[in-house]
């Protein structure tokens, strides 16, 4: 069963060779030598708007695009509500730029814990993770996803699911969240700033669903982060005022990594 996208046209290009120039251009303007992060957040919103953060955070694996071979990708659910994560049975997820296969016996590892389910809805229309794959395969040479959607969830069930799969250098986890959502831009930046200084440290606790959308996930990461002793660092954060949009009702963008 593949993954159709559901995006493709809307949030991101669907002709394969418009969506590889997007691609490239925000890329080529991202690009460092630095190394490879164990983690990243990056945002998920239509490339023109969010597409320069988060591409921010994937030119960083492009020294390690032969060593990664596997991908954890978390995001929440915008459409359908459910307790727990949710997995999908399908075997590929398809872009306009080709089939990433499932990781399908590292979904099976997760299933039987008693919060995660299969969840196809959760699934089929759900842009948070589909935006985050064209990135990979422009960043990525041959690897396998292990696609997760959060529901009402806890930090906790999300971390000890971050901790069955966390793997070595060949395992990349990616969360996929937006940070504040349609206030003026004066106040975004300013509650995005908050947002990212308790991102920075940690404080997993004090994120809410007015700081991101994906606070969830991004909550599982860092709590596994400060147990594992990590590092979070901010290395973008802007908003669709800065990018394509107007500064009256803005959603607010933040890129990080975590090594």
């Amino acid at each position: 069963m593949n993954r159709q996208p559901a995006v493709a046209g809307s949030f991101y290009p669907a002709n394969p060779q418009q969506l590889q120039h997007i691609l490239a251009q925000y890329l080529h303007d991202a690009e460092t030598n630095a190394q490879a992060p164990k983690a990243i957040i990056a945002p998920h919103a239509g490339y023109i708007y969010s597409g320069p953060i988060a591409a921010s955070a994937y030119a960083r694996l492009k020294n390690a695009h032969a060593t990664i071979k596997r991908v954890v990708l978390i995001g929440p659910s915008h459409h359908v509500a459910f307790k727990g994560l949710a997995v999908s049975q399908a075997d590929n997820f398809i872009t306009p730029l080709g089939s990433i296969p499932v990781d399908v016996f590292a979904v099976e590892s997760i299933v039987h814990l008693p919060f995660v389910y299969t969840i196809e809805q959760a699934h089929s229309h759900e842009h948070s993770l589909e935006v985050q794959l064209p990135f990979l395969q422009a960043m990525l040479d041959d690897f396998s996803i292990i696609p997760i959607v959060t529901g009402d969830a806890s930090s906790e069930q999300v971390s000890q699911v971050l901790e069955l799969l966390w793997g070595g250098s060949e395992t990349l986890i990616v969360i996929s969240s937006d940070l504040s959502h349609y206030h003026d831009y004066a106040t975004a930046q300013q509650l995005d700033k908050a947002t990212s200084k308790a991102i920075e440290h940690l404080q997993y606790e004090r994120l809410n669903f007015e700081s991101a959308c994906g606070r969830i996930p991004v909550s599982g990461l860092l709590r596994l982060a400060k147990n594992k002793a990590l590092t979070v660092k901010n290395i973008d954060l802007r908003n669709s005022g800065d990018t394509a949009g107007d500064k009256h009702r803005v959603v607010g963008y933040g890129a990080y990594i975590i090594e």
